[in-house]
């Protein structure tokens, strides 16, 4: 079984530029996808549309790096809690 999980954004203005003012998700995975898309869930509103992704892209190659990477904790906040998962990977 694959992974697969949808985002769907409402983007709202702040300050001089876009923020996520709304996060919703629905998908379906593994325990650590679900946890993930939870979290983010949480963390996304209030951010810019780039910071957002810069936190996903983050998160994506911490996942991939098969625990040789350190999370960013100020990035990444409780989802970094999820690092030492990465160390082993499924399939």
């Amino acid at each position: 079984m694959r992974d697969e999980i949808t985002l769907r954004l409402s983007l709202g203005t702040a300050g001089d530029g876009q923020a996520v003012t709304e996060i919703h998700w629905d998908g379906d995975g593994c325990a650590i996808s679900m946890a993930s898309a939870s979290i983010l869930s949480e963390m996304a509103p209030g951010m810019s549309p780039v910071s957002l992704r810069h936190t996903i892209d983050h998160f994506r190659e911490l996942m991939r790096s098969r625990g040789k990477l350190e999370a960013d904790e100020e990035l990444l906040q409780d989802a970094a809690a999820l690092a030492g998962v990465a160390k082993y990977p499924a399939g």
